[in-house]
């Protein structure tokens, strides 16, 4: 959404608010959006929120506001963003979100409120078709021989002359999974700039100018950080990084910034991410003549061979090294590891790397080509930053089924924090229906994040509780009388327990698990037991999923943590929430194992103020899907004894929604019992 005229625009014959105020003004009871819907009900926590937001960004202040399901908090942090008269970032942890804002609640603001703002969807590059990768993989030997790219590349190509934006989720007719897709969409390591002959054509470029011209970049937290360590890493130049400069930056679903931040800072190669490189490298040199387009032979693509078999033999040493342990999730590679087999695997892999870029860069004919040299030399410093390793760092390995994973997360990035972002930007909002682990308290995310006596900038803090009726219209099941979560019988008793619970609502069931391995266990033990269908995460794609889900209306969908948050089924298809054990971090990965030994030698103790805090978010976020507006109804069971028998389970339960709460199965059949009475009275 644009206009032709950047700064903000009031309906015609309206006065401006007085600076003071103005978005409560425009919210509140006498405001636009109540003269426009009936029955319009002010939110007095929205318009707290919306002063607090006010304050933030006009004195260049960091705000943290906990603000619950209900409070309507988009607008109240859309309309102070508006009305500032600055650039400003909206940063979400989700696409369904971030689509939300700029396609919803933009919308809204500038019809019904009157305040008309250039505005631009900005995505990652790997979203976006890259044509000149296109025409490579068209003119390849792939496009003649491949029987998955000679299926898929005349879909790509047919949509490729229709599109507009070159956004690849617009191509619902290709699989989600089709590998076409990493094949032709661009990347930061594939992107070439103004030398590229696509650039004028390219949708990356019209993208960039968007983002330019606009004065709200609606982003998603992966973005924001990818252009931070641009920006950082160079300086801070101007014109370094994915954004455009802007003045300051709101976080929706902050909760999520640790996670992400550590993922962007840290350091990461895998068998696909070569791959990917030396098959581009391929296309590169045959599409520059410097191999032969038939047989795709030349003295480029002989080094290319060369650097697949070391990578192959450095990757297949790695996973010897991490063991089975490795297919289970991330294991610890220790310096003392780095030696005999392992160390000259990655030396040969070195080497081989730096004769492809020592090739390319000698017959940079094209940009291309040039740009093979400057990936594969990527690749040596990060392999290098891995093997050397540095204070504030661990080093791990993951085993997937298609490829092998070596990496370096940051243990603390509070720094980052600190520096990059409350230091360097002007207002920075953080905002979550899940900030805190108790209500009113946010000494945890303070702590992650680097909010400590260091920072210099204002800092305010802000609760707003949802106004949804939980006493009344929600029930929070905690079972005594369930075997031990870590007990061999705890699958059955549990599945056991689950199916009496969906025959109590007739499905509409979420059941949502700490682990992939329960959630494959689950699924098999409730299946042909349930009333209606039976659903499991990874049978489909996420989003059809939830709409087979809605559509079911007595379905039960057995998922993991990608279910936990950012998933919004209002309604009566959603009635019952099934969370099986206490979401704690898996207590062997490598980043919480170095965190919670940093915490140790500070003198604290990590499972109180790290593991118990952030399940507590995460339990929060689960119970958060069962009531998404104030007509919504049902139960959420946690089957974790835990939480009654355990002294940490008064912290976990007291920073859950005020629901009615009970340890009995037949005061959950009569609250349910009474909930469809008063829905037929």
């Amino acid at each position: 959404m644009s206009d032709d005229d950047d700064d903000v625009e009031a309906d015609e014959g309206q006065e401006e608010p007085a600076r003071e105020g103005r978005s409560r003004r425009l919210l509140g009871p006498s405001g636009p959006l109540a003269r426009a819907f009936e029955g319009y009900e002010d939110r007095e926590g929205q318009l707290a929120m919306a002063d607090a937001v006010e304050r933030a960004l006009d004195e260049d202040r960091v705000l943290l506001c906990e603000a619950g399901t209900g409070t309507g908090k988009t607008l109240a942090y859309l309309v102070p963003a508006i009305l500032s008269g600055r650039k400003v970032v909206i940063s979400t942890a989700t696409k369904a979100l971030e689509e939300q804002i700029f396609a919803k609640d933009l919308p809204l603001v500038a019809e019904y409120l009157g305040l008309r703002v250039s505005a631009a969807l900005v995505k990652g590059l790997g979203n976006y078709l890259c044509l000149r990768r296109l025409d490579e993989l068209r003119t390849s030997p792939e496009a003649n021989h491949d029987a998955g790219v000679m299926r898929s590349l005349p879909v790509v190509e047919a949509w490729a002359r229709e599109t507009e934006v070159g956004d690849l989720s617009e191509l619902v007719t290709l699989a989600e999974s089709d590998p076409i897709r990493r094949e032709v969409c661009s990347s930061s390591e594939t992107r070439i700039g103004s030398a590229c002959p696509f650039f004028e054509k390219c949708f990356v470029t019209r993208m960039k100018r968007e983002a330019e011209e606009a004065r709200v970049l609606v982003v998603n937290h992966h973005l924001f950080f990818a252009d931070l360590s641009l920006k950082l890493g160079r300086g801070n130049v101007p014109g370094a990084g994915a954004l455009p400069p802007y003045d300051a930056v709101i976080f929706d679903e902050a909760h999520e910034l640790e996670d992400i931040a550590t993922e962007f800072f840290g350091t990461r190669i895998s068998g696909s991410r070569v791959d990917s490189m030396l098959r581009d490298a391929d296309r590169a040199f045959i599409a520059s003549g410097l191999a032969d387009r038939i047989l795709g032979r030349g003295e480029g693509t002989a080094i290319v061979a060369i650097v697949r078999e070391a990578a192959d033999r450095f990757f297949a040493a790695v996973a010897r090294v991490a063991g089975e342990a490795a297919r289970e999730g991330r294991v610890e590679l220790k310096r003392e590891v780095w030696a005999g087999e392992l160390v000259d695997a990655y030396h040969h892999f070195d080497e081989a790397l730096e004769a492809l870029a020592g090739y390319a860069s000698a017959h940079a004919i094209t940009e291309a080509v040039a740009l093979v040299g400057t990936r594969a030399e990527t690749l040596r410093a990060d392999a290098a930053k891995i093997v050397d390793g540095k204070s504030n760092q661990v080093t791990w390995v993951e085993v997937r089924a298609r490829s092998v994973s070596v990496g370096a997360s940051a243990v603390d990035v509070g720094w980052l924090f600190r520096e990059g972002v409350f230091e360097r930007i002007g207002g920075v909002v953080l905002t979550s229906a899940t900030m805190t682990a108790k209500a009113g308290d946010f000494r945890f995310l303070r702590t992650r994040l680097g909010l400590d006596e260091r920072v210099t900038v204002p800092v305010d803090e802000l609760v707003v509780p949802s106004p949804f009726d939980y006493a009344s219209r929600a029930l929070l099941y905690t079972p005594r009388d369930l075997p031990e979560a870590s007990e061999p019988a705890f699958l059955a008793a549990s599945a056991d327990r689950i199916v009496e619970l969906v025959d109590i609502v007739g499905g509409g069931a979420f059941v949502l698990c700490t682990s992939n391995r329960s959630m494959v266990a689950l699924g098999r033990a409730l299946a042909g037991r349930v009333p209606g269908p039976l659903m499991v995460q990874g049978q489909a794609p996420k989003r059809m999923l939830l709409s087979k889900f809605r559509a079911a209306h007595h379905a039960v969908l057995v998922a993991t943590m990608s279910f936990w948050e950012g998933v919004d089924v209002p309604g009566d298809a959603l009635r019952l929430v099934v969370i099986d054990k206490i979401p704690f971090a898996v207590p062997t990965d490598p980043v919480v194992v170095a965190r919670s030994q940093a915490i140790e030698q500070a003198g604290h103790s990590p499972f109180a103020t790290y593991t118990v805090p952030q399940a507590a978010i995460t339990l929060k976020q689960g119970f958060g899907r069962l009531i998404r507006t104030r007509q919504d109804r049902g139960i959420v069971a946690i089957l974790d004894r835990r939480v009654r028998t355990r002294g940490y389970g008064a912290l976990l339960l007291d920073g859950l929604p005020p629901a009615a709460r009970t340890e009995r199965i037949d005061e959950v059949k009569a609250f349910w019992a009474r909930i469809l009475a008063e829905d037929s009275a």
